[in-house]
């Protein structure tokens, strides 16, 4: 299984389990993270979900030996977003990451060690907290390869860290760690390595004891209105275009062992 999830006392721990590629999204595991959300959404004893990563890594981005082979090939041209679709809560769609499309009327905490680049970076940000471990870093690394950033990354980056700081990692593809993610707001907590999903899961336990009706409309009035969230993603999946053009001789570089472990000097 590439995706495991597990609810204890109302919290809901979500595992990506590909950690011999640090946990990289493949369409399959896309396909079943997209799944375990919609059953954590659907079930009446959850009330806040943890996503993590085995092995030390969080998420290394979509599997670009997937892109670059033209595996994942099916999956993408099956995520174009019909016309007229504006409610992300009720029309539930994949997007390339899988939940990344989906607006949640429940929180989601990423507990976050190692990479969270990438595609890695758009779950954690489609995440509504960030516990972020000592030695993990964030990026937009897929800015080395020609892949556009079409799991929400230019629509939610912007809402938390401001334009400025948004454009400054979208624009450089620079890794950040955990003091400057939480200094620039990308990061909630801060803790030591190898503790994120124990704080995420102490934060979800803080969470899930309030009054939930109370607590969920605040939730939902924070956010972007469903019919925003939805255009913004409309008008970002144009973006796809782009790895035709770049990203899959990017993924393809990538795959034959260019620019490993956020090297941006030999892309």
């Amino acid at each position: 299984m590439t995706v495991t999830s597990k609810t204890v006392d109302g919290i809901t721990t979500i595992l990506i389990c590909r950690p011999e590629v640090r946990n990289a999204v493949d369409p399959k595991t896309a396909r079943a993270l997209f799944d375990a959300f919609i059953a954590f959404e659907q079930d009446g004893e959850a009330r806040v979900a943890v996503l993590a990563g085995e092995g030390g890594f969080f998420c290394a981005g979509f599997d670009l030996n997937s892109a670059g082979s033209g595996a994942a090939d099916d999956w993408i041209a099956g995520l174009d977003i019909p016309d007229g679709w504006c409610d992300p809560i009720s029309d539930p769609l994949p997007g390339p990451m899988g939940p990344s499309r989906l607006m949640l009327k429940k929180p989601v905490i990423a507990a976050i060690e190692g990479p969270a680049v990438a595609g890695g970076l758009e779950l954690a940000a489609w995440c509504d907290l960030r516990v972020m471990a000592k030695g993990a870093v964030a990026g937009v690394y897929c800015r080395r390869w020609g892949v556009p950033l079409i799991d929400g990354g230019t629509v939610r980056l912007p809402r938390i860290l401001g334009q400025g700081r948004a454009n400054d990692l979208i624009l450089t593809g620079r890794g950040v760690g955990p003091e400057e993610a939480q200094a620039m707001g990308l990061a909630d907590r801060i803790c030591a390595k190898g503790e994120a999903l124990r704080a995420a899961q102490d934060l979800a336990a803080d969470l899930a004891r309030f009054p939930q009706a109370c607590m969920l409309a605040d939730h939902l009035s924070a956010r972007l209105a469903p019919a925003d969230l939805a255009a913004g993603l409309r008008r970002e999946w144009f973006s796809k275009a782009a790895f035709g053009a770049e990203g899959r001789e990017g993924a393809a570089r990538f795959a034959g062992g260019k620019g490993r472990a956020g090297d941006f000097s030999d892309i």
